[in-house]
């Protein structure tokens, strides 16, 4: 059995302290930067994943992807779906099996973004199956993270526009760490 704790509770997890993001933050909303950003993060073995989709406030509306983020332990891309779609060096990024991406509730993920483009994605890990074998019972990216860094991933972001002309310096931020902790959480767990 591990030494994490195996789950945590809401009042325990309120008081704990606010992550935030250390790395760089880089917006690719061209397809030229796409290439070079897929070119920077194929030379990784391991990178974090995640999306940000649009809410709807309206039953039977949805929105497609906006944003892919995809993060080394250094710097995180925020590819803008909603301007770019899924261009082929993306597409092929997430299809290689040279490169293990590693992010959290992947099926909600997959799903989505069949909506955009018709893509197998390979070489993924889904953390939501993966820490159970380190005796983590909760299965919530802030729950995790908590467990393991006793440090809060604050979600007041998580409901934003995130088709908006330009985002926010606090949607960014968020959007980059919640792509960085899976990658964080991988990497404690295989210490």
């Amino acid at each position: 059995m591990s030494d994490y704790s195996q789950s945590i509770a809401k009042a325990e997890l309120n008081v704990l302290p606010v992550e935030e993001y250390p790395g760089r933050i880089i917006v690719i909303d061209t397809e030229e930067d796409a290439i070079k950003a897929v070119d920077y993060l194929s030379s990784f073995d391991k990178v974090g994943f995640d999306t940000e989709t649009r809410p709807s406030f309206k039953k039977g509306r949805y929105y497609k992807i906006a944003l892919m983020q995809l993060a080394t332990e250094e710097c995180c891309f925020l590819f803008r779906l909603n301007r770019i779609n899924i261009p082929p060096s993306l597409a092929s990024f997430l299809t290689s099996k040279q490169t293990l991406k590693i992010g959290l509730s992947l099926r909600d993920d997959f799903g989505a973004l069949r909506k955009r483009t018709a893509i197998t994605p390979a070489n993924f890990l889904d953390l939501q199956n993966y820490v159970g074998g380190f005796g983590i019972e909760d299965a919530s990216l802030q729950k995790i993270y908590a467990i393991l860094f006793q440090k809060k991933i604050s979600k007041g972001q998580r409901l934003s526009n995130w088709e908006a002309d330009t985002l926010t310096e606090s949607q960014k931020k968020y959007a980059a760490l919640d792509a960085w902790a899976c990658l964080h959480i991988y990497n404690e767990l295989n210490q």
